[in-house]
């Protein structure tokens, strides 16, 4: 086949297509499994924007959902939550219920609560104010704009510095006759911080992000490539081991694999291929990794044994292809 001029305008408008495409899994339905039931229901089944109270009625619970860099929990939450029958105008409820934050790094006490206050619209308050003070701003705040789920994004980075305080802020948000549900989504390492105060601990169920696997993923994410493929007017690629090799390097984390997937169908576009191959996900690899010919994940005959985190060639873990052999 002929090579194919796209502009560059194209090529852009093709891309982010693509990274507007979303994917079911079955994260969706397990972190929904976690959410939902917080949610109170009415005598037909239906989910109300009310949290389920504990303790005498006195508390709510949350959910605190770990994951590496790249999978893909931020995305999983944004989309259950704006698609969220209970707490999303766009899925028939009343209004948009919820609050989804990320914060600056390091975050303190005091800069979580102003936060929470600009992204409700409250006006700027004084520096000077007392945390504690901004914290109980915060609830009222929260309530007063019918917000019953506040999810904070990169939550691993709130315990930089004040964590107890913050623990202590988040427990509070969870009492009380105007208590939220908190969603907490970070790395593994949140799960360790939140275990550091068994009081906080025992408010949130855990949902741990699951790896991408060949045996278990391989031909869900070969179909995403060949529905991108489709989509940039691409021929799929043929190299039999060449999702194994995708998930390798992109450390089996489900967000990062179909990034880097997109970043390959890019590198083809702008290089004139009509069909997408192993070469196109090496290059567009190794202008993000900087990584030399041999180890690169998608070239090398022994990239199994490559750890694309550690330059100097750590070997890791032998796992299993689809036809159950170890690479």
């Amino acid at each position: 086949m002929n090579a194919m001029t796209r502009t560059p305008a194209e090529i852009s408008a093709t891309t982010e297509t693509l990274r507007s495409i979303y994917f079911r899994t079955e994260r969706d339905q397990m972190f929904r499994e976690h959410l939902d039931r917080l949610l109170q229901r009415d005598e037909e089944g239906n989910l109300l924007p009310q949290a389920v109270r504990h303790s005498g009625n006195a508390e709510t619970r949350g959910v605190i959902v770990t994951g590496g860099p790249g999978s893909g929990k931020s995305t999983v939450i944004r989309r259950n939550l704006a698609n969220h029958p209970a707490l999303s105008a766009a899925a028939r409820a009343d209004q948009d219920h919820y609050l989804f934050l990320n914060f600056p790094s390091p975050a303190t006490f005091k800069s979580v609560g102003f936060e929470v206050l600009r992204a409700t619209g409250y006006p700027e308050i004084s520096s000077r104010r007392e945390a504690w003070s901004i914290w109980s701003l915060c609830r009222y705040r929260m309530f007063d704009q019918g917000i019953k789920v506040l999810c904070l994004d990169e939550a691993h980075d709130l315990f930089c510095n004040d964590r107890r305080l913050i623990l202590r802020g988040l427990k509070s948000l969870m009492q009380g006759d105007d208590a939220l549900i908190v969603i907490l989504a970070g790395t593994d390492e949140l799960r360790d911080l939140i275990r550091t105060d068994p009081q906080v601990q025992r408010r949130f169920s855990t949902l741990a992000l699951p790896s991408v696997t060949p045996a278990l993923n391989g031909p869900d994410i070969a179909s995403v490539i060949a529905h991108y493929c489709g989509k940039a007017g691409l021929e799929p690629p043929t190299e039999a081991d060449l999702v194994d090799r995708l998930m390798h390097a992109s450390r089996y984390r489900f967000g990062r694999t179909l990034e880097t997937a997109i970043k390959a169908i890019e590198w083809a576009m702008k290089h004139g291929a009509t069909r997408l191959n192993v070469q196109h996900f090496a290059e567009a690899w190794a202008f993000d990794e900087g990584c030399p010919l041999e180890r690169n994940v998608f070239l090398s005959p022994n990239w199994g044994s490559i750890d694309p985190d550690q330059p100097s060639g750590s070997i890791v873990p032998a796992r299993k292809t689809r036809k159950g052999k170890a690479q």
